[in-house]
């Protein structure tokens, strides 16, 4: 091992959004802070040249290549078999691991969860109750979006204290249709989303490019290279290629040290105060299982079996149709626009709530690869392909997944290219979810009806798309018996080891985990700063004790 000396007051694990902005607010309080990042540096403009090169455009993992030093799971062409699946229901989750992280190739979608999301248990008798209220967190979020520059309607179920930093992005046709043709009915707004609909921050507005996934060529879209950058311009230190493999402690189960291997594989120790574990909700568990020792045979934070249980996402069915009218999606964001009048309500004590999203992806590279494959050729293409191309719409749920402790990130048997043993997912879906799809199947057909849709195409049946929002494998909560951390992130026994990860989120609700995760994370950093005395920061108050 070489005798490094590197050390910081806090060593950040992960430089994604929610590692980085953790980093940056330590950092502004004048805190020295270190990022390990296992995968390497990147450029956006690296980014786009890929996935303008890319064989498969609707494959938005193609412009982020799995490393040796740092794997990632990637599934096409062919499947690389660094994320183990033991089933029953496979979980073939994408993340990239590279300096920002996976929010590379997000759709920006930046929700909070609405307030009865963190009291299910009490009001529904389903799930678990969070160990803090929609209150704590709500200026954590409004925090988080003014660093972002997010937008969204007014009417999303979560109450404000402060507006949008901005107006949402122009809507496209498509979705103006939609709005005007299922009103009353239904009402479609526009999604929450962290892209500029006007210069913010020193980055431009939205041009419609249609690339959100898996990169916005102009960075009107925030993601987490933005966030590793303002980190860095803050005085943070980021180290890149440096994969952590295992933290150290001491007697006392404070954490000492952080060891990672470069690229060559030779191991380095870096040393600190705190440390914050801000990978995703599969690499962070991973790490803390990872490093066990004679005190703690099970891994850090892992008292009671605990780490990488309750493993969630946000599974999705999904009806494709033809309208009546042209309506060309291909205009715009990606994912501009849904329906969010099942998010909550009574029945969640039957089945799962969701949220009905459409997609404004042009059709034509799909339409394309259907008609070949299906050897429609000249004019009958140029035919069909227009009529693809203006009048396909699409919609899916977005549901909401119970946190269960048989779904789980555990270590595989297998190693991956750096000797390091990889992780293995357990999944499945319950039935309280699939009584969600089935309810949601009646929107979807009075949607296509609304539209004059023909040709209806549902999802085949009994299959659930990923939507990568991994969840739930750090759970925080006021019982160590049955969390990881506490409502503040301190890993429970680990007084100095802090988790800042979508993996901290103890239930799913039906939004993108990323904001969520982020607002906790930022709430975290200032109790930190409080706890420590740095920079006069109050210790922050709440309703709900840890």
């Amino acid at each position: 091992m070489a005798d490094d000396t590197l050390s910081a007051d806090f060593v950040v694990i992960g430089s994604g959004i929610i590692g980085s902005l953790t980093a940056r607010k330590l950092a502004q309080a004048g805190a020295s802070v270190l990022i390990l990042e296992a995968g390497p540096r990147v450029t956006r403009d690296e980014i786009v040249a890929r996935f303008r090169n890319s064989p498969r455009r609707s494959d938005w993992m193609s412009p982020y290549p799995s490393v040796d030093s740092a794997p990632h799971p990637i599934y096409l062409p062919r499947d690389n078999g660094y994320l183990v699946q033991a089933g029953p229901y496979p979980y073939p989750a994408e993340y990239i691991r590279m300096v920002g992280g996976s929010s590379w190739h997000w759709a920006a979608q930046a929700w909070r969860n609405v307030p009865s999301d963190f009291e299910i248990k009490s009001l529904y008798g389903v799930g678990v109750d969070w160990p803090l209220s929609y209150n704590d967190l709500e200026p954590f979020y409004q925090e988080a979006e003014d660093i972002m520059g997010v937008s969204g309607a007014p009417n999303t179920g979560s109450p404000r204290s402060k507006p949008f930093p901005m107006e949402p992005v122009a809507e496209a046709w498509a979705m103006r249709r939609l709005r005007e043709r299922l009103a009353p009915t239904y009402q479609v707004v526009s999604n929450t989303t962290a892209r500029n609909s006007r210069g913010y921050d020193g980055r431009p507005a939205c041009c419609g490019n249609n690339s959100c996934q898996p990169i916005c060529p102009i960075d009107a879209q925030y993601h987490g290279g933005l966030a590793a950058g303002s980190a860095e311009a803050a005085g943070v230190k980021l180290l890149a290629n440096a994969n952590v493999y295992q933290l150290e402690h001491d007697g006392q189960g404070r954490v000492t040290a952080a060891l990672y291997y470069d690229p060559g594989k030779q191991s380095h120790r870096v040393r600190g105060k705190t440390f914050i574990l801000a990978a995703n909700g599969i690499e962070s568990p991973r790490l803390l299982l990872l490093s066990s020792s004679d005190k703690f045979p099970r891994g850090l934070a892992n008292h009671h079996d605990m780490v990488g249980r309750h493993l969630m996402d946000h599974p999705s069915t999904s009806l494709t149709f033809d309208a009546d009218e042209d309506v060309w999606l291909g205009r715009g964001p990606q994912s501009p626009s849904s329906i969010n009048t099942m998010r909550d309500g009574a029945f969640r004590a039957q089945h799962a709530p969701y949220r009905l999203d459409f997609t404004n992806i042009s059709r034509v590279d799909s339409a394309s690869a259907n008609l070949i494959s299906a050897g429609v050729y000249g004019i009958e293409f140029e035919k069909r392909l227009r009529h693809s191309a203006a009048r396909e719409m699409n919609l899916k749920n977005v549901l909401e997944v119970l946190p269960r402790p048989e779904n789980r990130i555990t270590l595989s048997a297998d190693k991956d290219t750096m000797g390091i043993p990889k992780p293995q997912a357990h999944y499945a879906i319950d039935e309280y979810t699939r009584k969600g799809h089935e309810r949601s199947t009646q929107d979807f057909k009075r949607v296509a009806e609304l539209m004059g849709g023909t040709n209806l195409r549902p999802s085949k049946e009994g299959v659930f798309a990923n939507n990568q929002h991994i969840c739930g494998t750090l759970s925080m909560g006021s019982d160590p018996a049955t969390s990881v951390c506490d409502q503040w992130g301190r890993a429970h026994g680990h007084d100095n080891l802090f988790l800042a990860s979508t993996g901290v989120l103890p239930t799913s609700g039906t939004c993108n985990s990323t904001e969520n995760a982020l607002a906790v994370a930022l709430r975290t950093a200032q109790y930190i700063l409080a706890e420590q005395g740095k920079a006069g920061v109050a210790r922050p108050a709440s309703s709900k004790s840890s």
